[in-house]
């Protein structure tokens, strides 16, 4: 007869039994094959840890729970199972003990298009694998396949986007959206006939992503965005219609000569989308060059006048973020950060004033996100006075203690920077209740794994003319205007906008703090004399609130 284990041996015994369910391993998948399949065919899972038995265990495909008769085969490295009804693409995942596996992608034959051809014959895009599978904003993504080309040209790398259709919606009106690889976020990094090399874009999430040429688009693949520290929505779409100008009256000139402009486009985002140019007076001479257009007139006559008209429509949506400042994980090596952390002329970071004073401000606060909250704070609890200076620079409004809404996002952007915080100013104008516009700067920083965050110091501090104001609801104004931003406003640029003259003869001229940040607007080149241009406000032809 067998001796029962005494009181400690039972004791023992248990422990050890719970420690051998807390090691538990959590199921691997290693492939799926095929990778492609319809509704009802086999296909079979192979990994680790499956266990033995089915029991309690189950699978999903794009979210699709297969019935228990759908399974053919369980053992602890293979599973074989029917396919069950679901969408274009979505991940495979093993569940055992509440545990989940990681997740291999599983396409339609069914829903999947056929590949387009050109008119030689040549064959479209087609993507092979995606490396990895799953990530986050800015996660670096290899996809290999074919037909993408020797160059990228006008072709793009297009993830799922979406935005909240409000409840006045009809049913079935939401269109599947996208979010183009940013090129200004430097978001392409190789691009070759087999092989592509991406970072995810701001604004994506989980859905199909495809690939797009000149020959066409590739059949979709699913890719799982996760991990992010927190949501961010777009919200409150506004369609605008809009239009500028400029004029050019000569006065002496003699041929030959040319005179270029760099007119502003407003900028495409993640919240600003489906850019379209309705009109145009004049063939530019380059549509859409680093954030303008480019315009060329050749052999301006004594006495004449030039009139460039441009219209636009844009969608503009409303911005909310909601973030768990505990779930941030910097990132190494991001090129974003790199790009966007710079000193210079307008945004003088390095500066020892500016260094000193982030240091008092932020003490031994390492958090990216809340060291933007507390300078943002430190800017509105009466620090900065919200004045109309019309002059000055960053270091200037820090020894006035005043600021425009102009100069405030740039000391803002100059203190971020200097606390190692990613961040650009944004330039555009508001849009008034009756239509009317003014000139306006905000601010965006980057959080890794989350993308950029909209801040923007004037209004929070309420310094906008009442026509111009937005009521952001039951929130108080100054804790909206950190993270959120309205849809009552058009960005034309994200950053300064650095254009080189295109002849070291030339004679430029520059137009601060307009409605875009950029360094160059006109140039002369050859025999004028004298010339004067005047460039109309943005004006607002139409709005369509949804």
């Amino acid at each position: 007869m067998g001796l029962l284990p005494n009181k400690s041996n039972r004791y023992a015994l248990l422990g050890l039994i719970l420690l051998a369910g807390c090691q538990a391993k959590a199921p691997v998948i290693y492939s799926v094959y095929p990778q492609i399949g319809n509704m009802g065919e086999p296909i079979t899972i192979y990994g680790s840890f499956f266990g033995e038995r089915r029991d309690e265990s189950y699978v999903t495909i794009a979210g699709a729970q297969p019935t228990s008769m759908s399974y053919l085969e369980w053992l602890n490295y293979k599973i074989t199972l029917r396919v069950p009804e679901f969408g274009e693409a979505g991940l495979v995942y093993v569940y055992v003990d509440g545990k989940k596996s990681n997740g291999v992608l599983f396409a339609n034959q069914a829903a999947m298009p056929r590949r387009l051809q050109d008119g030689e014959g040549g064959l479209g895009p087609r993507i092979v694998t995606v490396t990895p599978l799953s990530g986050t904003t800015g996660t670096p993504v290899n996809i290999s396949g074919s037909g993408f080309g020797t160059s990228r040209g006008s072709g793009g790398v297009y993830f799922s986007w979406n935005a909240e259709i409000p409840a006045s919606a009809p049913a079935g009106a939401r269109l599947q959206e996208y979010a183009e690889v940013s090129e200004t976020d430097f978001g392409y990094e190789l691009w070759t006939d087999r092989e592509i090399r991406v970072y995810v874009p701001d604004g994506a999430v989980s859905g199909n992503m495809e690939v797009r040429t000149a020959k066409g688009s590739s059949p979709p693949l699913f890719f799982d965005l996760a991990g992010k520290p927190g949501t961010k929505i777009f919200r409150d779409k506004r369609i605008y219609t809009i239009g500028y100008s400029v004029n050019v009256k000569t006065g002496e000139a003699e041929q030959p000569n040319t005179l270029y402009l760099w007119i502003p486009r407003p900028a495409v985002s993640p919240a600003q989308r489906n850019l379209e140019l309705l009109s145009s007076s004049m063939e530019p001479f380059v549509e859409s060059y680093r954030g303008t257009c480019l315009y060329k007139i050749d052999n301006l006559a004594a006495n004449s006048d030039v009139h460039i008209n441009l219209s636009w429509k844009v969608e503009v949506y409303g911005v909310e973020t909601a973030l768990k400042p505990q779930s941030i994980k910097q990132e190494a090596n991001s090129p974003v950060s790199a790009a966007n952390i710079q000193s210079g002329p307008n945004l003088p970071s390095d500066d020892p004033r500016i260094k000193s004073l982030a240091a008092s401000i932020l003490g031994r606060e390492r958090n990216p996100y809340v060291r933007a909250q507390r300078i943002y704070e430190w800017m509105l609890d009466g620090n900065i006075a919200f004045e109309n200076v019309q002059a000055g620079d960053v270091l200037s409004a820090l020894e006035e203690k005043k600021a425009d809404a102009y100069l405030s996002v740039l000391l803002y952007c100059t203190l971020l920077r200097a606390a190692d915080i990613p961040c650009l100013p944004v330039s555009g104008v508001l849009v008034s209740r009756d239509r009317q516009t003014m000139n306006h700067y905000w601010a965006e920083f980057w959080v890794d794994s989350f993308g950029w965050i909209p801040a923007d110091p004037a209004m929070g501090a309420g310094a906008i003319p009442a026509p111009f104001s937005v009521n952001p609801g039951t929130q108080e104004r100054a804790d909206f205007y950190f993270g959120n931003i309205d849809s009552q406003r058009i960005a034309f640029s994200r950053g300064f906008i650095n254009l080189s003259p295109m002849d070291p003869r030339g004679r430029t001229v520059v137009h601060s703090r307009s409605f875009s940040l950029q360094n160059l607007w006109e140039e002369v080149v050859g025999s004028v004399e004298a010339y004067s241009s005047l460039w109309g406000d943005v004006t607002i032809t139409g709005i369509y609130a949804q």
